[in-house]
């Protein structure tokens, strides 16, 4: 079953909520940018250590690779093709 992404885009990534949600995350990796701690085609991932996005704390953030990040996010129901 092919995705239809003009859907996914209106039912969730549009909303408000998720629009605070992913401006958050960017704010934390442009703060740290910003630090020299992480810069762009590193592979590292800024990680929220509470899983909150909105909580930007510096004590909150930590860089990790890109799959460690991945192994923590919580699991989904991902249909299989």
């Amino acid at each position: 079953m092919k995705r239809n992404y003009p859907k996914e885009y209106k039912d969730y990534h549009a909303k408000p909520e998720q629009k605070k949600r992913r401006a958050s995350r960017n704010a934390a990796r442009n703060a740290l940018a910003k630090k020299g701690i992480v810069r762009k085609g590193d592979g590292k991932e800024v990680d929220h250590k509470d899983m909150n996005p909105r909580n930007n704390k510096v004590s909150n953030l930590r860089v990790v690779p890109k799959v460690v990040n991945r192994k923590k996010q919580p699991k989904r129901n991902v249909r299989k093709a």
